[in-house]
Order: structure tokens, then sequence, then C-alpha cells
């Protein structure tokens, strides 16, 4: 009775101060699309980020722009960093990292060109197998590769 009371009231309010309320009260999560990119051997693209903790080394990606799909953000950000396009793109995973509010869109694809560093950002690139990952590799990366490959994530024929 009190529910539906209260959710009476709550209809009354105006919209712009409902949705302010919503705002206000909720956690706001960063959205970014992160890659697991195999090239026509099996190997993983890896890159070394100049501002990435840790390392450096970790999956490519970035943050999603204003009204930008997942898939165009893995897609643009390829472009941007390494000058690669990619094929086959798929949704592998989501995840979530509350001590920084951040939610990762992964997806597995496969290269269709080199890579090179075209970004200030990236100092490196790596094409690597699991069996020999760059030193400073976070340890859910490398599960989360090693799941990708599991899965499916398989070199070009």
């Amino acid at each position: 009775m009190l529910k539906d009371f209260l959710g009476g009231i709550w209809g009354l309010v105006p919209k712009a101060l409902r949705r302010l309320t919503m705002r206000l009260t909720h956690t706001r999560f960063t959205v970014t699309a992160a890659g697991i990119i195999v090239d026509e051997k099996g190997r993983v693209l890896l890159l070394k980020h100049r501002f990435r903790p840790g390392g450096g080394w970790g999956l490519p990606g970035g943050f999603l722009e204003a009204n930008e799909q997942p898939e165009e953000a893995i897609r643009r950000e390829l472009r941007e960093e390494v000058g690669l396009e990619l094929e086959d793109v798929r949704l592998f995973a989501t995840r979530t990292f509350p001590t920084v509010k951040q939610i990762e869109i992964v997806f597995r694809c496969r290269a269709k060109g080199g890579a090179l560093p075209q970004s200030f950002e990236i100092s490196r690139v790596s094409w690597c197998s699991l069996e020999t990952p760059p030193e400073g590799l976070p340890e859910d990366q490398r599960r989360l590769i090693r799941d990708a490959l599991e899965d499916g994530a398989k070199p070009i024929n």
C-alpha cells in the first residue's frame, strides 16, 4: 500500500526533477571497448601504453565517444592507435571495475593488415603468443585472452 502511494507521488514529480534525482543517486560509469585481436599466426596484439599504470602492456582499446557504439569505438581506436583494420568483430565479454567505475566491453577480432604505433600514447606494439606475453601484462588480461582463445578466437585459415 505504501509502495503504491509513494509510486503515485513519484509519478507527479516533474520529469526533469525525477531525472536529476536519478543522476544524483545512481553510480555513473565510464565505458570502454577492448579487443582481443588475433593475427594469421594465432598471435594476440598487445600494446604498451605510455599512460597505463603498471608495466603499460595491455589489450588495445579505449573510451567510447558520445553517441558511439562499442564496435565502432574498438575499430576507431585501432585505426587511431596502430593503423589496424579489423574483421570478424564479435562480442566476447563485458566486465566491470568498481574501483574505477568502469564498464569494459571486450571483442574478439581478427587483424586485417599490420600494426605500427600511430599515436603518442602507444610506445610499442607486439604480437604475442599466450606462452610468451610481455612482462607486466596484468593477470586478469592473461586470463581474458586465454578464455577468448579457448572459446574460438582462431587464426585465419
